[in-house]
């Protein structure tokens, strides 16, 4: 197979732009001759990469995973020329992608503690919502996901290509504002209809809440006044009092300390959560691949957060 690293380059352009035009200009070349390279790819690979009858343009589901492998060989090609010139690597942050309430409440500790089985580990994080994270990730425009595991298997992902680790175990919990007395302004137990704060249809903790609901007799009483996909939302309408939410428990430790909070039902109505960084095994990042092997030397009960 004889592949020029332009055409790679090319390739990856065109994937973040979505246009022969815009990837074009963004390479220095005219479109006729960006066109005639990216054939040239196709050709070199034996397959059709670009799905050219849509606008913008797609790729097909073999340019979708030659996407992965593209990156990967210009950034390890970058890395090797630059550790060449001199250019040190060594402190080359890890992009992390993981969802909002796990990128606010949950990974300052973990990544803390981490670091002190790994040492200094340089990161830079984004926020986003669970869809959108796999999606970063399966085309490699990140390094390591963190994200809940899903144990329906609707994020389908292939534990082959994108291994993970167990690094929390964690609740979503009923909680509510307390009244006058300590006790719960909105107990599920009360036989009453109860105001509701509920996540938005694809949120992923939503889902996991209602799989918890779903032969139970309790979702009858749940008067939905309030949606967003964000548990950190969530959280914020139930300390104004407007109603009850299923809240992961990192993100609500201090206000049940110190009782600003308070569960609204029982543990029967707890729902559990796993936590796992993810990675793609198809992409070589040094970085990537010295954490990975840095983490499987560490106890098990270290990971946890």
């Amino acid at each position: 197979m004889n592949l020029e690293t332009k055409w790679l380059e090319d390739f990856v352009a065109l994937a973040n732009t979505r246009s022969f035009s815009a990837s074009a200009r963004q390479r220095h070349v005219t479109q006729p001759a960006f066109s005639r390279r990216i054939r040239s790819l196709e050709q070199a690979v034996g397959v059709t990469l670009v799905d050219r009858s849509t606008t913008p343009v797609d790729l097909t589901p073999e340019g979708q995973l030659f996407l992965v492998t593209a990156r990967s060989m210009v950034e390890q090609l970058n890395e090797s020329l630059g550790h060449l010139r001199g250019l040190s690597i060594a402190n080359e942050a890890l992009d992390i992608v993981a969802a909002h309430s796990l990128a606010l409440s949950f990974y300052p500790q973990w990544i803390s503690r981490l670091q002190k089985g790994v040492g200094e580990l340089p990161t830079r994080l984004v926020a986003m919502n669970v869809g959108d994270a796999i999606h970063v990730l399966r085309e490699g425009n990140c390094d390591l996901m963190l994200a809940y595991y899903d144990p329906y298997a609707s994020m389908q992902l292939d534990a082959e290509v994108f291994p993970s680790f167990s690094i929390g175990q964690v609740k979503m919990l009923p909680v509510c504002l307390p009244d006058t007395r300590g006790r719960p302004r909105f107990s599920l137990d009360s036989g009453e209809a109860i105001p509701y704060l509920s996540y938005t249809q694809g949120a992923f903790l939503g889902r996991s809440v209602r799989m918890l609901l779903k032969n139970d007799p309790l979702r009858m009483r749940l008067r939905t006044v309030y949606e967003t996909a964000m548990a950190e939302g969530l959280k914020g309408m139930v300390m104004q009092g407007v109603g009850m939410a299923w809240i992961p428990d990192f993100c609500i430790r201090q206000e049940l300390n110190d009782g600003r909070l308070v569960r609204a039902g029982g543990e029967q109505n707890d729902v559990p959560l796993e936590i796992r960084l993810y990675r793609c095994s198809l992409v070589h990042k040094p970085g990537v691949e010295k954490l990975w092997r840095q983490m499987m030397k560490l106890p098990r009960d270290f990971l946890q957060a």
